[in-house]
């Protein structure tokens, strides 16, 4: 009979210790969102972990009162030094190092199996707990939310691809990388460069030759100047040559006078939103000076998000800025040269 109350109250001891390292090894806001999923084992934990005061006192003053209980009862049974000892290797071994190992490593699944357990202990204990906790809520408040910055995120996002057990793959993580770093950037980060714009003036004469270099160019969008390229005035659609008689036509003829300019230093996501608001699919980029700078599509913004080039058969290059850069490095070699 003394053995097995020794044993009742190991066992009870392992519970309340490993109950409390498992229970606070998880996060609450991960538990609710689990929950919210559809997880039946992080919804029955949920209810416990979401009071974590009230659920704090409860297990320390169970696992207290549990190794109180087993070192006085030792004592009873053995002399003095005897039971100090017996006590300690029972409760250090059994009562904590092991069970804590075991619940940290299972702690969602134990969790879920022993959470009506804790709820009777809760009730039990509950006039000696609620004024601990309560008291611990008036001077501690809540416990704080976790909030991951994007960089954690994306280190998350990489962890979990990295996984075999993962269900994330190498393309679902590119695009959530993209999607969350795409709005610390600007449109002077992913604008074609202004050298690499293909532009028409408005008096060109439009024929069947010409226009079939339109075509060529791979661009559904042209823009229209009139005396410089500075001097942006229109936008000519390229499906706007298919059913138009272009008989003494001019590019400014066909050309729609829908321009919209947009600042260099606009962020990303607000120039999502801009495309959204105004159903174009092309800016021209202009300078606070009142040049233009380059132009800008949605589909650079597409790319910026998915975190990869869409590159169709009209296109010859992959990246126009870095196109730009290296004919700009080569202008200035050519320079010094000389």
């Amino acid at each position: 009979m003394d053995y097995f109350i020794v044993v009742v109250l190991i066992i009870f001891s392992a519970i309340f210790s490993g109950l409390t390292l498992g229970f606070f090894s998880l996060n609450k806001d991960d538990l609710r969102r689990k929950a919210d999923l559809g997880n039946l084992e992080a919804e029955k934990v949920y209810k416990v972990r979401k009071n974590g005061n009230l659920l704090l006192c409860t297990l320390l003053v169970g696992n207290v009162a549990v190794n109180s209980a087993l070192s006085i009862y030792l004592g009873s049974i053995a002399s003095g030094v005897v039971a100090g000892i017996t006590a300690t290797t029972l409760i250090v071994l059994f009562g904590e190092i092991f069970p804590q190992a075991v619940f940290s490593r299972y702690a969602l699944r134990i969790g879920a199996k022993l959470y009506l357990l804790v709820i009777i202990f809760e009730y039990i204990l509950y006039p000696i707990c609620k004024p601990i906790s309560m008291i611990l809520d008036k001077f501690l408040g809540s416990e704080l939310p976790t909030i991951y910055s994007k960089k954690e995120l994306v280190k998350i996002i990489e962890q979990h691809e990295d996984m075999p057990e993962s269900r994330i793959d190498a393309d679902e993580e590119r695009i959530m990388k993209g999607a969350l770093s795409f709005s610390d950037k600007k449109v002077k980060d992913i604008m074609s460069p202004r050298t690499e714009m293909v532009l028409l003036k408005h008096n060109k004469r439009l024929n069947k030759k010409n226009v079939s270099e339109i075509s060529m160019t791979g661009h559904s969008r042209i823009p229209i100047y009139r005396k410089n390229h500075d001097d942006i005035i229109g936008i000519l659609y390229a499906k706007d040559l298919i059913d138009t008689d272009l008989e003494n036509k001019t590019a400014g003829d066909v050309a729609r006078d829908s321009v919209i300019f947009v600042d260099p230093q606009r962020p990303l996501d607000d120039l999502l939103n801009d495309f959204k608001r105004t159903r174009n699919h092309l800016f021209i980029v202009l300078s606070e000076y009142g040049s233009v700078e380059g132009l800008v599509t949605i589909e650079d913004v597409i790319e910026e998000i998915i975190g990869d080039e869409i590159v169709d058969e009209f296109d010859r290059y992959d990246d126009l800025q870095k196109r730009a850069k290296k004919k700009a490095q080569k202008k200035k070699v050519i320079k010094a040269e000389e």
